[in-house]
């Protein structure tokens, strides 16, 4: 991570999850946790739980010191843990000896990556919901402002913008009832000694594993899973999608930035978008910012694909290639997620220039309508060769494919002037739009968005 970049890539808030400052606290957070429950056990005696609790606390910790051990160490736990008992030892001797009582550099590692997920995910899923009611709004307000429809970059049949919302709605539904999943598996406890069996507590194994999974109020799954990465793995794949939805909607909204289309804008404000060269530039610096991120993480994603195969109970490398790996998966989405929910709340659309838009090919983006309805008079094939020599015609001589079809007397035999004149009204030929709209704004929002459970209301758009 470089200070110089990440404001561009915005959610400060994220990357603070994962400062060392809060990865080592993360980390202490599990050893005063499970301390805690080793006392509530009856492990160990409550007041030298009390102790090491009261000294998991990060600004008494040489971070210099433990970075550089931790280069010799294999890992930062290892000088963490010497570190706090070091600390508890200095108030409470005995209490010294039930530091890390059980556990394994990977238990405290992991779990504390777990917390700050967890830290981070809310701040996800916060900017889902504002994202989300961001483009209902925007889908429904727009779902009558005619633009034309792109396919290969080319002019293909009018939509309208509402419609082109909606698309972008549907799939951040998609990502967040696909979030939900992911989190409710990804967010347990990781607490299995050195090879998964909980050996050193005994018969009590289970007992302090429970506890320790209520105290940091995570859930407890079926058994340690040092070795088995589909979580973490998961948590970088579903970020990668939503990645890829968000690099989507930055991609358009850079399309429709352009200077020969300008029919949206990201929003306005002193300094923002400028160039260093061109003072009449606006550049549109959040989708750009968004669409590198987008590139960025699905290679960061294949690392944590290809780190899953680990070796026996415990990795030799592999859970090593996780530790800057998924953060910066995390960071970069939730970044992006951020920067296209600010994008959204205060994008500029110039419904007039989407009108204009349509006019650009003198009427060809309709010829698929005229063909549909002359078909019905001459057969399908026979309509289609009279409106693609009309076609060429009119881009030929530069005149709007409606005069060009006027003055065609096999077209005109079937196609009076007031039929030509419907044909060539874009309203006229945006489909099933309007249901498509309201299809999407009436979908069940997730359980965890609805807080209302099984019968909450659907979405309304504000």
């Amino acid at each position: 991570m470089s200070a110089l970049f990440d404001s561009l890539f915005g959610a400060t808030a994220i990357r603070g999850v994962f400062s060392d400052r809060a990865r080592v606290q993360r980390m202490l957070d599990f050893e005063a946790a499970l301390a805690r429950a080793q006392g509530s056990a009856g492990i160990v005696p409550p007041a030298a739980a009390a102790a090491i609790a009261a000294a998991c606390r990060v600004e008494a910790f040489d971070l210099d010191a433990l970075a550089q051990a931790a280069a010799t160490a294999g890992n930062p736990a290892i000088p963490l843990v010497k570190q706090l008992i070091e600390r508890v030892a200095r108030t409470s001797p005995d209490a010294a000896h039930f530091v890390h009582l059980g556990a394994t550099s990977q238990d405290a590692i992991d779990t504390g990556c777990v917390l700050q997920l967890r830290e981070a995910f809310a701040l996800i899923e916060a900017d889902f919901a504002r994202l989300a009611a961001t483009l209902a709004a925007l889908a429904d307000r727009y779902r009558n402002t005619l633009m034309v429809g792109r396919t290969l970059l080319q002019h293909a049949v009018p939509i309208t913008f509402g419609l082109k919302v909606a698309g972008w709605l549907d799939a951040i539904d998609r990502h967040r009832a696909r979030w939900r999943g992911m989190c409710a598996r990804a967010l347990v406890v990781q607490f299995g000694g050195a090879s998964g069996t909980l050996a050193a507590l005994g018969a009590r194994g289970i007992d302090v594993a429970t506890l320790l999974a209520d105290e940091l109020k995570l859930a407890l799954p079926a058994l340690p899973w040092h070795a088995h990465r589909d979580r973490p793995a998961e948590v970088a794949t579903t970020c990668g999608l939503l990645a890829g939805s968000l690099g989507k909607i930055a991609r358009d909204v850079v399309l429709l930035m352009q200077t020969e289309v300008s029919e949206v804008f990201e929003p306005a404000e002193e300094g923002r978008g400028g160039s260093s060269a061109l003072p009449h530039k606006r550049n549109p610096v959040a989708s750009l910012a968004v669409s590198a991120a987008a590139l960025r993480v699905p290679n960061l994603v294949a690392t944590m694909l290809a780190a899953m195969a680990h070796d026996h109970e415990r990795a030799a490398g592999a859970w090593h290639a996780e530790w800057e790996t998924l953060p910066e998966i995390v960071v970069l989405t939730g970044g992006a997620l951020a920067l296209i929910a600010d994008t959204i709340d205060g994008l500029q659309v110039d419904a007039l220039r989407m009108r204009d838009s349509l006019d650009t090919t003198r009427g060809l983006v309709l010829a698929e309508a005229v063909t549909t309805a002359l078909g019905e008079r001459v057969g399908q094939q026979s309509a289609r060769e009279l409106i693609e020599r009309a076609c060429r015609l009119a881009s030929r001589e530069g005149r709007l494919l409606r005069d060009v079809l006027a003055d065609d007397a096999q077209v005109s035999q079937h196609l009076n002037a007031a039929d030509l004149d419907r044909l060539f009204d874009p309203a006229n030929y945006v489909g099933m739009t309007q249901q498509l709209i309201d299809r999407v704004l009436s979908s069940p929002l997730p359980s965890w968005e609805r807080g209302g459970g099984e019968g909450a209301s659907d979405r309304q758009p504000s």
